[in-house]
């Protein structure tokens, strides 16, 4: 129940900013300053509004948030009992993404509806969509052959969730280790060439959410294809009896 509480009155405690700014009422430690009060209070509340965005409530009343904060600190009778807190936030939260998923769905379809009759974009069998926009002059990677890229990772929204650009790196993986629509993606471009593949949700991360990226979302990715490594096999073992035999 303690830890309820806390955690209650520590996701709530920033929102006393959205309509004044006041000091709350307490002992301090003997040296703090009130620079230092000022700090860990604006961490909380960077740390409060990060714990809101990533789980996406949605629409939210902040003057109920307020006032759930204050009935609890000083100890006033709550709409909601501590006891009911956490399910109550929990199977919110369940429904919303249920909602969010099924949303995410009817989203990726019209958005890519409208995309494949757009000059260069191409549709495949599979459903995968792709414009080139060099082809490049190496070879085209397989399966099982690992790729050098530089690439950018939208939503249909237009918000960045990667990026190799950002980090001033270039991304090496396998293509049989990624999702399928980036394996069928790069199958139509050569090394040195660029393209932007348009994968629906059932050739992405399907229905789990993955980081940054919510269930059943359409996936935008602009890849430069920097070198291709073809796969080599590795050797056969010798079978035991002939090592046996070579030592003898």
């Amino acid at each position: 129940m303690k830890t309820i509480k806390l955690i209650f009155t520590v996701c709530l405690l920033a929102t006393l900013t959205l309509s004044s700014c006041k000091y709350k009422a307490g002992d301090r430690m003997p040296g703090t300053t009130s620079a230092k009060i000022d700090s860990v209070s604006y961490a909380l509340g960077v740390w409060f509004g990060g714990t809101i965005k990533t789980a996406d409530f949605g629409e939210l009343n902040y003057c109920q948030m307020e006032k759930g904060l204050k009935d609890m600190l000083n100890d006033k009778e709550l709409k909601i009992s501590e006891q009911q807190i956490m399910s109550f936030i929990q199977q919110y939260l369940m429904q919303r993404q249920s909602y969010v998923s099924e949303k995410n769905v009817a989203d990726g379809v019209a958005f890519l509806e409208k995309n494949k009759a757009k000059e260069g974009v191409i549709e495949t069998e599979s459903g995968l969509q792709y414009k080139i926009i060099s082809e490049g002059t190496g070879a085209y990677p397989t399966g099982k052959d690992t790729v050098e890229v530089n690439y950018k990772g939208t939503l249909i929204d237009g918000k960045v969730f990667d990026s190799s650009y950002e980090r001033n790196e270039p991304a090496k993986f396998p293509l049989n280790a990624v999702v399928k629509g980036w394996s069928e993606g790069l199958s139509y471009i050569k090394e040195g060439g660029k393209i932007e593949i348009y994968i629906p949700s059932s050739l992405g991360y399907g229905s789990q959410t993955y980081g940054p990226i919510p269930a059943n979302s359409t996936l935008i990715f602009e890849v430069e294809l920097i070198k291709v490594y073809p796969f080599v096999e590795a050797p056969a073992e010798p079978a035991k009896d002939a090592k046996k035999a070579a030592k003898k």
